[in-house]
């Protein structure tokens, strides 16, 4: 076998196939937030299995479940929100993925998400009792509201 065949080799028979996400960044973006509360155990076990040994084939089995898991909610989002998410990585698509410049369709789609799967955005480290960015309908830097 030559090194270029060597490099080339496939996962261990004993680590679960799983198929790629097939999505490129602007849909993963908009779908970060809800990724993150949805697959949250799963990304939690594959952040400790690497802390625990940083060579890649060790948490293989974790990556896979994480992966799983983003497919499951990105179909999910496909067959119940397919309009309201495609606005929205559309608009982030055309706008140097900044939320800032999408946030109507942002809103819409969080609705229907709510409504349809029940997941609610949450920004990690929103101060309590301040309302959240995306839900401030005309916000002005260094202003604060609620």
């Amino acid at each position: 076998m030559s090194t270029t065949e060597h490099s080339a080799a496939v996962a261990p028979q004993d680590v679960p196939k799983v198929a790629e996400l097939g999505t490129t960044s602007a849909p993963l973006k908009s779908a970060a937030f809800f990724l993150g509360a949805y697959c949250k155990e799963y990304n939690e076990d594959f952040m400790l299995c690497k802390a625990e040994n940083r060579d890649p084939a060790h948490c293989l089995k974790e990556g896979r479940r994480v992966t799983r898991c983003a497919t499951d909610l990105i179909t999910k989002m496909r067959e119940n929100c397919l309009e309201q998410f495609e606005a929205h990585w559309g608009c982030l698509e055309m706008n140097n993925h900044q939320y800032y410049r999408c946030r109507p369709a942002e809103r819409t789609l969080n609705t229907c998400i709510f409504e349809k799967l029940g997941l609610v955005k949450v920004i990690p480290g929103t101060p309590e009792g301040r309302k959240p960015i995306h839900d401030i309908e005309n916000p002005v830097l260094g202003r604060q509201q609620k």
